[in-house]
């Protein structure tokens, strides 16, 4: 045993390692649901584009919650601005659909109209190519990530401290890209995309193709990630979450540990950013909007932070009761999700990946009873 082996008996091992066994075979349904629906997007039978489109919206959210998952659960680096993120994503590829909508119809999108402007920024040079996007989706936030966090860590900003700060530029991103004079579509945001990659967005085949993108870069992540979490790297984000004073007693230079997992979660958003824009059809700055970083963070604390699988699945039936409810009681979701929060947070406070955990203090509690009762 090592340094960076603790006790068998510390609280986080079984919060880290017990429903890890269901990432693969979770990350290999996902990767046949995806070539299920790529399939049925070729054909006229099967399930309705809105389903597939609803099916790879859930995935990307899902996507989402497993990047907070890595920093939060892993190395205990609580984020609540990772909609910046997942924003950066977002406008990237809304770029792109934009020129590319611009040079193939001439009409020019509604922002530049509002600005009286005849071309796009020089910003937009380049973006009608996919593969210099792709290599954006990535760079960008990582550059973005990096900087934010060398300042951040190198300070040693940390708990609550940290959380506020990544919140207050979230917010302060939001408001920028409110701007009408930024070029990014300000209050109203960007729409009116007509084709990705050479395809009708709205065909049924390109539908199914997002649906399918995203439901494999989620498997891809989950796949991926549960081999880095097992790995020596992920023993020492265990370790800057539990003891990082220690580690750092041990010669481990955390700053560079805490920054590649920081950019990796970031990239890991915006990936689901990119995915997410194309298959909605818009993006506006409400993708910066504090509550949809705050709720990320209520789906991984709901399925269980630490564990990868629980984010996923956490992400999963929230937003699938928010999409049922929303449409037919939307008033009292908030309550309902308040309700939620509550009973995990009370009962199940490592979340729903710990229902075994739930059950057996369950039993115990009727057994206490019965005894009494005797």
């Amino acid at each position: 045993m090592n340094a960076l082996s603790p006790s068998p008996h510390a609280p986080w091992r079984r919060i880290v390692t017990a429903p890890q066994g269901l990432t693969t075979p979770l990350a290999v349904g996902l990767a046949g649901c995806a070539v299920a629906v790529l399939l049925a997007g070729r054909a006229d039978a099967g399930p309705s584009a809105y389903l597939m489109n609803l099916v790879g919206q859930i995935a990307v959210y899902g996507l989402l919650a497993v990047a907070l998952d890595l920093i939060w659960g892993y190395a205990g680096i609580l984020s609540l601005g990772h909609g910046l993120y997942f924003a950066v994503g977002g406008y990237l590829i809304a770029m792109h659909l934009v020129t590319v909508a611009f040079q193939a119809t001439g009409t020019p999108p509604d922002f530049m109209l509002f600005m009286g402007w005849k071309e796009l920024p020089f910003y937009y040079a380049g973006m009608g190519h996919l593969g210099y996007i792709v290599l954006l989706i990535v760079a960008v936030p990582a550059l973005v990530a990096f900087l934010f966090g060398l300042v951040s860590f190198r300070s040693r900003v940390t708990g609550v401290y940290f959380a506020i700060i990544t919140q207050a530029l979230v917010y302060v991103a939001m408001l920028l890209f409110y701007r009408n004079d930024t070029g990014f579509g300000g209050n109203n945001g960007m729409t009116g995309f007509t084709e990705i990659a050479g395809q009708p967005l709205a065909g049924r085949a390109t539908v199914a193709g997002l649906s399918a993108a995203s439901m494999l870069a989620a498997a891809i992540a989950l796949f991926g990630l549960d081999r880095l979490v097992r790995s020596r790297f992920g023993h020492m984000l265990v370790a800057v979450r539990d003891d990082e004073a220690r580690l750092r007693f041990l010669g481990y230079d955390t700053l560079w540990i805490k920054l590649t997992v920081w950019c990796v979660s970031a990239v890991l958003a915006a990936v689901a950013g990119a995915l997410y824009v194309p298959q909605v059809g818009i993006v506006n700055p409400r993708l910066l909007s504090p509550e949809l970083s705050l709720e990320i963070a209520v789906w991984v604390a709901i399925g269980g932070r630490g564990t990868l699988v629980g984010a996923f699945l956490g992400a999963v039936l929230i937003t699938t009761l928010k999409f049922l409810l929303t449409a037919w009681i939307p008033a009292v979701w908030p309550f309902i999700l308040s309700v939620l929060v509550l009973l995990v947070v009370i009962q199940l406070p490592n979340g729903l990946a710990d229902t075994a955990a739930f059950g057996g203090g369950v039993r115990r509690r009727i057994a206490a009873f019965r005894e009494r009762k005797i």
